[in-house]
């Protein structure tokens, strides 16, 4: 394939475009992440820095000690050895304690101590704690700031813990690593993912670029579109996935099949079994509704599994009608060598006759086979005006004579020119013929077949009646089935193989909007009835 369509230079395989194309959306995926996962880090270290510092802010606010101390003469003494004991074991960067009008009773920096408080109050002296990022003396910090209230409610001081910016980010530094790690790890489970999808892409795409597959496709197309045998891919499931426009036009397929089980399509039954099967077929002929099919099917196997099938297609049904056709004449032909055998032996008796001195005797012989044979012919060709209908009679009762049947022709029949093909004319009357002909020989004697057409109301209606043993109601439903017959043996008169020859009877009619019915029991008889397409006439 990559020789039929040579990469052109600076093109990249899809598979190579593909994995930089992943190695992009990974690495933006990624990066995404990480920025998130930091962000949410830093977010939950601030979370965890406020809701520490309140607790230490209501804990002192709540202590006895803490309110003896704000409302007693030195607060200070008392408070900065308990406070900075709490501040070292809660780790925070500060904690202050400050009258209502932000004077220090305690800070880490002694020199602090008496100066007023940095930061906002106005919350706390109204009795909420609240939390706040601000810029004091020892930096930006997250800190919460509460009130400390009396045994009567009111608010005698404040308490203020915080968590300076510089240690927040230390606590961020440790988690770093940890969101870096995983990062590289997504990256590179990515990165990984990505090769071995590029392989394989590369593999089924045989390292073709995206321009050679866009030419793949338009080459795909025109070559559907082109050919004139219809395509049809199923596969190893019996599902369809491919089929040109003349396989839908052949198998009178409407919509879109892709995807469908060949059973859903509404084929004949032997046609559907050789599809689902997905056996190798050569030139196997099948009969649609309308149409004669010759099927070829190639199941390929790569690499020894099984890949569904190959089909093609071609319309046979022309050369089906020439082909019956040329049988009709074939068949004429044998009539007239049997005759000319059978006018031999006439001939050689009337010789004798009149060489042994019977002279009235060989005239009276010669004079009555010459009425009976000219009896028919004028028969056949005064009701019959379409020639090669009229041909197929004679033919097909000298045929019927000469192997012990009498076919005899209704004198009701009277068919002008019909404007029917006389390729299916052969193929209609012929098979129907030949059928009943058979038939007749399997039955009792007398063996006889009557055969009569006419036209009334725009339809040439011929009616075939035999003598035979006649069709079973049960195998009504199966008569014009390819491949069905109740012969067991032997090949059938026209040589299309037995079960064909009644399947394109009704395949013909069909095609032609015809009607073809059967009346079963003993002496079968058929009727087929087809709409004529010119003016007709009686011949006479």
């Amino acid at each position: 394939m990559p020789a039929l369509l040579p990469r052109r230079r600076g093109e990249a395989s899809l598979a190579r475009r593909l994995l930089l194309l992943q190695a992009l959306v990974v690495g933006a995926v990624v990066l995404t992440a990480t920025a998130e996962a930091y962000r949410d880090a830093r977010a939950s270290v601030e979370t965890a820095a406020e809701e520490r510092t309140t607790a230490i802010v209501e804990s002192i606010a709540d202590s006895p000690l803490v309110v003896q101390a704000v409302t007693g003469p030195d607060p200070t003494a008392v408070l900065q050895p308990y406070v900075e004991a709490v501040r070292a074991d809660t780790g925070t960067s500060f904690i202050t304690v400050l009258a209502p009008d932000r004077t220090r009773f305690t800070h880490p920096d002694p020199a602090q101590i008496g100066r007023p408080y940095i930061g906002t109050v106005e919350p706390a002296l109204a009795g909420d704690t609240f939390t706040e990022t601000y810029t004091g003396t020892l930096g930006p910090s997250v800190r919460a700031t509460g009130p400390v209230r009396d045994g009567d409610g009111d608010v005698v001081a404040l308490v203020s813990a915080g968590v300076t910016v510089e240690e927040i980010g230390e606590d961020l530094a440790a988690a770093v690593p940890g969101i870096a790690g995983a990062g590289a790890v997504a990256l590179g489970v990515g990165a990984l993912g990505s090769v071995a999808l590029s392989r394989r892409l590369r593999r089924q795409t045989h390292g073709l670029s995206p321009a050679q597959l866009a030419r793949m496709v338009d080459y795909h197309h025109a070559v559907l579109r082109a050919v004139r045998e219809g395509l049809l891919l199923v596969d190893d499931e019996g599902r369809v996935q491919l089929v040109n426009d003349e396989a839908r036009r052949l198998l009178g397929l409407t919509g879109d099949p892709t995807g469908r089980h060949v059973a859903e399509l509404g084929l004949p039954s032997g046609l559907t079994a050789a599809l689902a099967q997905q056996r190798t077929a050569v030139d196997e002929v099948h009969v649609t509704g309308t149409r004669v099919l010759v099927v070829n099917q190639a199941p390929p196997r790569p690499g020894g599994r099984a890949a569904g099938a190959v089909v093609t297609l071609r319309d046979h049904t022309e050369l089906q009608a020439l082909t019956g056709e040329l049988h009709g004449i074939r068949a004429f032909a044998e009539s007239l060598r049997a005759q000319a055998h059978e006018a031999a032996n006439r001939l050689h008796t009337t010789v004798s006759l009149v060489e042994l001195g019977r002279t009235e005797e060989a005239i009276d012989f010669a004079t009555a086979q010459l009425a009976s044979a000219q009896r028919l012919t004028d028969r056949v060709v005064d009701a019959v005006g379409d020639p090669v209908l009229a041909a197929l009679l004679l033919g097909k009762a000298a045929t019927a004579h000469e192997r012990g049947v009498l076919l005899e022709v209704d004198p009701a029949t009277a068919v002008g020119e019909t404007g029917i093909p006389g390729g299916d004319l052969v193929t209609v009357v012929g098979n129907l013929l030949d059928n009943a002909i058979d038939a007749a020989l399997a039955g009792d004697p007398p063996r006889e077949v009557q055969v009569a057409a006419e036209v009334c109301g725009g339809r040439l209606e011929v009616r075939v009646e035999d003598t035979g043993p006649g069709v079973r109601e049960e195998d009504l439903p199966h008569l014009f089935e390819r491949g069905w017959s109740t012969k067991d043996t032997g090949e059938a008169p026209s040589g299309l193989g037995r079960g064909l020859g009644l399947a394109l009877v009704a395949s013909t009619v069909a095609r032609h909007g015809g009607t073809l019915t059967v009346r079963p029991g003993p002496g079968a008889l058929f009727t087929v009835a087809l709409p004529v397409v010119s003016p007709v006439g009686t011949a006479r």
